[in-house]
């Protein structure tokens, strides 16, 4: 039997986690597959080797693992396939197959759009946008996120649109928000480039509040979400692998 294991990346809030289970959940009913479970990279049970043996228990012997992530960094490149080297030892006589995140998708960045729009605020002609990501060490993550970046701009005709991050390499969060008080920038919309709540959802609220930024020009917009654009994302990288 073939089963997928949907891998979350875990968060210490429970409202996040809870999102991520509903969608999940949901997403499964699109799915012709008898044995789907769900498993996160850390703070969240089952962990990936939880995962596995549940599908396992219930008969599979083709497991494909299908990242619930934004972008190709270390959870993907070095955690995920750690996590299944280890599988392969303990199962040998069960198959993996890894699925790749979701990457710069023309959905993806609908949804960003789609964040902005719902604020409903009239966006001016020199309106400036900021997508906030989660951050890697991995460079691949700013390259990506710099891609994203020139697509929003280009498909919806705004001024400028830049990326910053909550930790890792490129720009960071706190010294562009600092950047951005002193710029008296007319409109900005700051969009969080996270799948869920998260405690860094919390986070960047709060520093955004912190600076006493003017809510009428710097308007903070809800994070992705699971909406049924992310979930067209995940369902093509599922028919990928299964």
């Amino acid at each position: 039997m073939r089963a997928i294991l949907y891998v979350g990346h875990g968060t210490r809030l429970k409202k996040g986690v809870d999102e991520a289970i509903r969608f999940l959940d949901k997403t499964k009913s699109f799915v012709e597959a008898e044995i789907q479970e769900t498993a996160f990279l850390e703070l969240v049970e089952p962990d990936i080797q939880g995962g596995v043996a549940k599908c396992i228990n219930q008969g599979a012997i083709h497991i494909s693992v299908v990242p619930i992530l934004l972008l190709t960094a270390q959870h993907a490149k070095e955690d995920i396939p750690a996590e299944i080297k280890i599988a392969k030892e303990r199962f040998p006589h069960v198959t993996f197959t890894i699925g790749r995140p979701f990457g710069i998708h023309p959905s993806l960045i609908e949804t960003v759009y789609e964040r902005i729009v719902e604020q409903q605020v009239p966006i001016n002609a020199d309106t400036e946008v900021l997508l906030i990501g989660r951050g890697s060490s991995d460079n691949a993550v700013v390259r990506d996120m710099a891609k994203i970046s020139e697509k929003l701009k280009t498909t919806y005709g705004f001024k400028e649109v830049k990326s910053c991050f909550l930790y890792g390499t490129g720009p960071s969060f706190d010294q562009t928000l600092v950047e951005l008080k002193s710029k008296q920038t007319k409109q900005v919309f700051i969009v969080p480039y996270l799948l869920f709540s998260g405690l860094l959802s919390v986070g960047i609220e709060k520093k955004i509040r912190a600076l006493d930024l003017d809510p009428s020009s710097v308007i903070l917009c809800n994070h992705l979400g699971y909406n049924e654009r992310v979930r067209n994302v995940l369902l093509e990288r599922v028919q990928e692998v299964f």
